[in-house]
């Protein structure tokens, strides 16, 4: 039996990529400027800040596909660091210790990283990250 949607892998792909990209940004864009929600921004000079510049940077190049499979490695890795810095030691769950999205993120952008950036991306465009196999086929 194919699988449901399979057709259209490559695009769902590119769409969680770019919606994925784009909401870690945000991540970014909140520490660094008060924006969405105008809390309180951070030192750009501390280890928070680099957290705030690794999610606008790591998540624009990720949304728009550009070095996908660094930028995801990066993001993926400074989310692991952020739960076993933030939320690990509070508790080992993590629905109570609120490292969910720490998680789903870090493992998010480790596959980002294996598969690379896809269609619909600036990689692509220039000849770098899409296989064969991602243009119109379901596998």
């Amino acid at each position: 039996m194919d699988r449901f949607l399979g057709t259209y892998s490559p695009q769902l792909y590119a769409i969680l990529r770019i919606v994925a990209g784009l909401m870690f940004a945000m991540h970014g864009t909140q520490k660094l400027f008060g924006w969405p929600g105008g809390g309180d921004t951070v030192e750009v000079a501390s280890l928070m800040g680099l957290a705030g510049i690794i999610e606008l940077v790591g998540g624009l190049m990720i949304a728009f596909g550009l070095l996908t499979s660094w930028a995801a490695f990066i993001c993926s890795g400074e989310m692991a660091v952020a739960y076993f810095m933030a939320h690990a030691s509070q508790d080992w769950a993590p629905l109570i210790n609120k490292g969910e999205l720490a998680i789903l993120y870090c493992f998010l952008f480790l596959y980002m990283a294996a598969r690379g950036s896809g269609i619909w991306s600036i990689d692509a465009a220039t000849g770098r990250g899409v296989r064969t196999r991602d243009v119109g086929h379901s596998y």
